[in-house]
């Protein structure tokens, strides 16, 4: 039976940080690049190898595409086909239980994931074929969009991959999200996901598994620490950082970082600073 994933040592996390950080702050990221740092980040045995293994896996699912299948139609087709049917990439409820459901490198390798990683399976070989693709980030559940990215509506084509790439019809969309969420779908839904969002979006999905499961808060800490190297990311970020070196048993480091979140929160409102500051003396009186 495979465990969970155990983390890199202190040297390798810290090379990772650094070809993470690297990465999302170029010019065009990589989306497969940044998905296989976030699985050496959380699997100590993916190391050079593994990583190039499976960027030359998305390669492989990619020359087994037909040459240029032509209308967004036959192109999510042809993905359906290959992905969903030959290799039987899917998934299931048990799925969103798992933590090697948001690894790239473990979808690949048991071709079950979480919709947007499955998604992220789904644009990588599309893409190395050529073929217009994007994600969509349908509030709750991720699905793929082929055809221009900002085209006419009726000549864009959305699959659903965690449903083995069915292609969603009529208003197979708007009962996806009322489903996930109980909202009405907006146009806006629709827009094509930037690489770097749908990295945060997964690393999203990486803090609410471990908050979940208490005695994994490494993984939580892990997972807040990457989205703290994305370029554009929330200032709250810190303050749940913080928060969480505290339930950690870390107080004075918890401490100091809720203390230089009220600082800048301070500046918009003043109570709020003040709040943050008492959970900082709670935290350092839990020294004593």
């Amino acid at each position: 039976m495979r465990h969970l994933p155990h983390p890199p040592p202190p040297e390798r996390s810290a090379e990772v940080r650094r070809l993470f950080a690297e990465e999302a702050r170029s010019e065009r990221p990589d989306l497969s690049t940044l998905c296989l740092l976030v699985g050496a980040e959380a699997d100590g045995a993916l190391d050079e190898a593994g990583l190039d293994a499976a960027q030359m896996e998305l390669d492989r699912l990619a020359g087994q595409l037909p040459f240029r299948p032509g209308t967004p139609q036959a192109w999510a087709a042809a993905l359906r086909d290959l992905l969903g049917g030959r290799y039987g990439f899917h998934g299931t409820a048990a799925d969103y239980r798992r933590l090697e459901s948001s690894l790239l490198h473990e979808v690949l390798r048991r071709r079950r994931g979480l919709p947007i990683m499955l998604s992220v399976v789904w644009m990588e070989v599309a893409r190395r074929a050529g073929a217009p693709v994007y994600g969509v980030a349908l509030p709750g559940h991720f699905v793929v969009g082929f055809g221009p990215e900002f085209g006419p509506e009726e000549e864009r084509v959305l699959a659903d991959p965690f449903d083995g790439g069915r292609v969603l019809t009529g208003n197979d969309a708007e009962v996806l999200v009322a489903g996930a969420t109980g909202a009405r779908l907006q146009p806006s839904m629709l827009e094509p996901a930037a690489p770097l969002d749908v990295v945060a979006r997964i690393l999203n999905n990486v803090r609410a598994w471990a908050a979940a499961r208490p005695e994994r808060s490494d993984v939580g800490l892990w997972a807040i620490e990457l989205a703290l190297l994305l370029p554009a990311r929330p200032a709250r970020l810190r303050y749940e950082r913080a928060r969480l070196l505290v339930q950690r048993g870390e107080f004075s480091a918890g401490a100091g970082e809720l203390e230089a979140y009220a600082e800048v929160v301070e500046a918009v409102d003043e109570a709020a600073a003040e709040l943050v500051r008492g959970e900082a003396r709670a935290a350092r009186a839990m020294l004593n």
